[in-house]
């Protein structure tokens, strides 16, 4: 059935899905993908002596140059002038001291409240909380939020826009409201005390300098003395009736440089050696907790980092018989992608190729798991592919048509969607790509209990279903390097290019 509703896209791109003949020297080095390999790679990146790859540390670089060697090996030359590594300096903020008392609470950092945002103060700032709920133009005429801490509920992609405007409007800074339970908050906070001991990763640049604090509802009703519904409520139609608080907080801020690395390696084509297919991972992870617990990180993105570096080698061994692709790939693994897609971003705005001549983005984050929608299913032959069609239509059906020919994968497109509430097209490093309109695709194997936690280890891997998902990008890729014309640029979702 599928195979009859996609025969007329395909038609147009010069495929066919009935009767689709496999090509016998794409299988060829298809084959050279293999799970034995894929578990010998990941034994070592995911390993202990990498110390989680946390960005910048020297796990990570130690990870890097495991990586490189590998490259190095198949003959693959270095991007950046020969270089295999993409140098960019970060900057650690930590924050050694940060203290909230609301009312006569003392409220306990990573238990209490969680700290995002910015600022730095010697002395404690006396002020008071208002609970604004919603920045409308309303409701700031309604309270007075000037060097006030300022009360908002979490609205989603919404809320740095809320944010932004009561900072323009003068508040000392913010309180963000989650909205998601006490259990979910409770989780977070946990995690962010985990890693607590680390700074926060980021460009230099300059913030607006005040802090926003994040408490759940409960701890906010609790504050007010409402309950929340009643609070809400409050917050909609008169916020002004809702008396405010006393509270004072202080923000002492540390920085140090960081420096770190994207990994490039490329493979020069032949007639359209101009244009560039970019197949990338992330080989960071999260390093070391606070106890000193190692995060391996080996499905995020052990997995895609080794499934790079297969696809790499299949490639190579191929233009070592004389079967070179048509446009040039560069393979890349970037660093910074758990700070904030960083290393992608760094790539996307000091390209090594013009980012015009850049036809697609195959990225790979998380292919190594079942997670919890296929654990108890028949059949787990599968991959959630999202972004395929975003902004090429001929991109989904390339894929689509390579899995029918080759790997047979259920192509799950569940997540493929912009207002998706788990957002995942927003948050792996294909994102950086598509901002500048380059047609993208990402694969991905979804969540499970082991994420972002110390049990994300190499025993757990799926390596038979990790290589035919790696095939399947492999073949993918095949016909991305040597089709005739690059993808057209004709999804719904195009946009200016910044």
């Amino acid at each position: 059935m599928l195979k009859r509703l996609l025969f007329t896209g395909l038609v147009g791109l010069g495929l066919s899905a009935q009767g689709s003949a496999q090509n016998p020297t794409q299988v060829k080095y298809a084959e050279t993908i293999t799970a034995a390999d894929l578990e010998e790679y990941l034994s070592i990146i995911a390993s202990d002596e990498m110390e989680g790859r946390d960005t910048g540390s020297e796990g990570q670089k130690k990870a890097a140059e495991y990586i490189i060697d590998h490259y190095k090996s198949l003959g693959l030359t270095g991007a950046m002038n020969g270089n295999f590594e993409q140098p960019f300096e970060l900057v650690s903020v930590s924050f050694d001291e940060v203290n909230l008392k609301i009312g006569k609470a003392d409220l306990i950092r990573n238990e209490d409240f969680i700290f995002q945002g910015d600022g730095d103060m010697s002395k404690k700032m006396k002020t008071d909380l208002v609970f604004l709920g919603l920045a409308s133009d309303e409701n700031l005429e309604k309270v007075d939020v000037n060097e006030k801490l300022v009360g908002l509920w979490a609205v989603g992609e919404r809320t740095q826009g809320l944010v932004d405007k009561v900072m323009d409007a003068g508040a000392a800074g913010i309180v963000i409201v989650t909205m998601e339970g006490q259990a979910n908050f409770d989780r977070l906070a946990g995690r962010y005390k985990r890693l607590s001991s680390r700074g926060r990763l980021g460009f230099d640049q300059e913030t607006q300098q005040r802090p926003i604090f994040i408490v759940s509802s409960d701890k906010m009703a609790e504050i007010f003395g409402e309950d929340i519904a009643t609070l809400k409520e409050a917050a909609k139609n008169n916020p002004e009736s809702i008396d405010s608080q006393k509270a004072q907080f202080q923000v002492i801020k540390k920085k140090d440089v960081v420096e770190t690395s994207n990994i490039v390696a490329f493979l020069k084509g032949t007639d359209k050696k101009e244009e560039v297919l970019v197949i990338s991972s992330h080989y960071d992870h999260v390093g070391v907790s606070s106890e000193g617990e190692i995060y391996n990180g080996a499905d995020d993105d052990g997995s895609g980092t080794v499934s790079v570096m297969e696809i790499a080698e299949a490639f190579a061994l191929a233009a070592k018989d004389g079967i070179k692709p048509r446009r040039s790939i560069l393979f890349i693994n970037v660093s910074g992608e758990e700070k904030g897609l960083l290393g992608s971003q760094y790539y996307s705005e000091n390209p090594i190729f013009p980012i015009a001549n850049t036809v697609n983005n195959i990225n790979i984050d998380m292919v190594g798991r079942i997670d919890y929608e296929y654990q108890e299913a028949e059949n787990k032959d599968y991959v959630y592919v999202i972004g395929s069609e975003m902004l090429s239509t001929d991109l989904k059906k390339i894929n689509e048509y390579n899995n029918i020919t080759y790997t047979d994968l259920i192509l799950d497109y569940r997540y493929d969607a912009e207002d998706d509430p788990n957002r995942f097209y927003y948050r792996s490093d294909h994102y950086n790509f598509a901002k500048y309109d380059i047609p993208v695709i990402f694969f991905f194997n979804g969540v499970h209990d082991d994420y972002h936690q110390v049990t994300d280890t190499v025993d757990k891997i799926e390596f038979p279903l990790m290589r035919k998902r790696a095939q399947l990008i492999f073949h993918t890729a095949w016909d991305l390097a040597n089709r005739e014309n690059r993808t057209r640029v004709d999804g719904t979702n195009t946009r200016t290019a910044r």
